[in-house]
């Protein structure tokens, strides 16, 4: 069975239009307790705005994260608010719309037009918009054109329901009735043969996840294996085409240019770690604890604090208890994390979080003398390692008032070394995430393992995670991009 959810910011948007179980509120949605039916749920997101890290935003993270089919996705978000990104992609559109709009067919210079699940009022203008609803799902879009010598696309945008006329609103309701029978599909990869491996680094990166030996050894691993991996930076976008393989060492995030990298590799067909989904479903606390949940595995007590809803920051520190850990989802390193002791700590706090997120979240806070950290390969053990929380502090890494971070000491041991339980829930963990290189961190408490976080990049240093397996652990993960990029070239799957 399937289950259509159509979710708009406000329930006045949706007052247009006939009343309909299938339509919630944000909120609502948000706050919607996970499932266990087997039901299969599209979910269209109609808010007002799909801004980094506001309601919209949520909404399409929590759905993927509950499992639903929603549209536009996060990567669609993410996309549209690039142009170098789509940029490219449109290349080939631009050059059309000589045929569709005639240089001397309009006296105007720019203009613009809605598209409505791929459709518009234009029939000449239908195959353009076919394509670009194939690059970027969305149900509204709005395509600026401008003409200096030839018509360009000036812009993609996403467009707020309550913002359609009347007989805008009659043609996106004819369309979303038409295209909520329709199954949705994915664009079909292409594929590259070639063994080379861009490994994606940061020179001037503070806290980047591998220090300069640990890179020197990634290099070598690769010529040990008849692999050239070649160190790139974040302007070097145009050659990745040229490899066969993206190696992403520096930090990650869903709205910089790691994200970028990995997207458009991942539609070169070639073999990323860090991949897309990956970097989404990691760099978003909120969203992986959703995405525990609903795997039923350990995680701290968890609120979800809404910047637009006081009482729930009133009702946390009943439901929790103080000290509470305040946490902005998209943080890293232990930035972005603070812990409460009480009542106006928490107000004041929230208050200073909410500024840069929509949703926070609010644990419980578990006190343990260090954190495990399991790094996991293709859903297997790598490594193994305790890191100690920073002297006087409570997290592993202690960000001085000057900018500057002292972590605390390690200890690396062989993975069978680890208690059982550990590796076995940070295994679970990333299988709900994917098939890439994660490190999963775990406290056990009271004897029983937590998950704390995954992290889809993971820090790989010398003289830290290397400690045992030595050489070996760059040359495991080197073996894993030739056997992806042999598998492609065979064209089997992984």
């Amino acid at each position: 069975m399937t289950r259509l959810v159509i979710v708009v910011e406000k329930a006045s948007d949706w007052g247009s239009y006939y009343p309909s179980v299938d339509v919630m509120s944000a909120m609502d949605y948000l706050r919607e307790p996970i499932g266990n039916d087997d039901e299969r749920t599209h979910v269209i997101n109609l808010c007002r705005s799909y801004k980094y890290l506001g309601t919209g935003y949520y909404v399409s993270l929590l759905a993927e994260a509950r499992g639903h089919r929603v549209m536009p996705s996060v990567r669609t978000i993410n996309d549209l608010r690039r142009r170098s990104l789509y940029g490219l992609d449109i290349d080939d559109l631009n050059q059309k719309l000589t045929h569709f709009l005639p240089a001397g067919g309009r006296d105007t210079t720019d203009f613009g037009i809605l598209v409505y699940f791929g459709e518009t009022a234009y029939p000449a203008l239908q195959d353009l918009t076919h394509q670009v609803f194939e690059m970027f799902p969305c149900p509204l879009l709005r395509i600026e054109f401008e003409r200096e010598r030839v018509w360009q696309v000036a812009s993609i945008k996403p467009v707020g329901l309550h913002t359609l006329d009347d007989a805008q609103e009659d043609a996106f309701a004819a369309e979303l009735d038409r295209f909520s029978k329709k199954l949705w599909r994915k664009p079909r990869a292409r594929k590259r043969y070639r063994y080379d491996i861009a490994m994606l680094v940061d020179p001037n990166e503070q806290m980047p996840p591998s220090n300069k030996k640990a890179l020197k050894s990634f290099v070598e691993a690769g010529k040990e294996l008849g692999i050239e991996v070649d160190p790139i930076g974040k302007n070097d976008y145009q050659r990745l085409a040229e490899y066969d393989g993206l190696f992403i060492r520096e930090t990650t995030a869903s709205d910089n240019h790691t994200y970028r990298f990995a997207h458009r590799a991942e539609k070169e067909g070639m073999v990323v770690i860090d991949d897309p989904a990956s970097i989404l479903r990691c760099t978003n606390k909120i969203f992986l604890n959703d995405l525990m949940v609903s795997r039923k595995l350990a995680v701290p007590r968890t609120e979800i604090l809404y910047r637009e809803n006081t009482k729930s920051l009133k009702e946390v520190g009943e439901k929790l208890g103080f000290p509470i850990v305040l946490k902005i989802p998209d943080g890293s390193f232990s930035r972005g994390v603070v812990k409460v002791e009480n009542a106006a700590a928490l107000e004041k706090a929230a208050g200073e979080l909410f500024q840069h997120s929509a949703l926070l979240l609010a644990q419980e806070f578990l006190y343990t003398e260090f954190d495990w950290r399991i790094g996991v390969l293709n859903r297997e053990p790598l490594y193994a390692c305790k890191y100690y929380m920073s002297r006087g502090h409570w997290q592993i890494y202690n960000h001085g008032a000057k900018g500057t971070a002292k972590s605390g000491g390690f200890e690396t041991i062989p993975v069978r070394d680890a208690p059982s339980d550990v590796v076995k829930l940070a295994l679970k963990a990333t299988n709900a995430v994917g098939d890439g290189l994660y490190g999963v961190d775990l406290k056990q408490v009271h004897g029983k393992p937590v998950v704390i976080e995954v992290n889809d990049n993971p820090s790989i240093d010398a003289g830290v995670e290397d400690v045992y397996l030595g050489e070996d652990l760059y040359l495991r993960v080197m073996q894993e991009f030739l056997r992806r990029m042999e598998h492609k070239r065979l064209g089997i799957g992984r």
